[in-house]
């Protein structure tokens, strides 16, 4: 695995909540979702498809199933 790249961040703690739930349904650890979120974000500014294989919510292509 590459090195990551450690920080601190400040997060309220409400968001806190919803970002473990969220985690914790998904199986990831918070700072992996945490990393998910962020690479999703990425991916989506530079219009790029994401690479977890389900499809965007809101693009075009969301009615396609995913291709493996």
């Amino acid at each position: 695995m590459a090195p990551r790249k450690p920080f601190l961040l400040r997060i309220d703690p409400a968001l806190w909540s919803e970002l473990e739930a969220w985690a914790q349904d998904e199986l990831r650890s918070v700072n992996g979702q945490i990393e998910y979120v962020l690479r999703q974000a990425v991916l989506t500014r530079k219009g790029g498809a994401a690479r977890t294989g389900n499809p965007q919510k809101n693009s075009p292509d969301a009615t396609e199933s995913p291709s493996a």
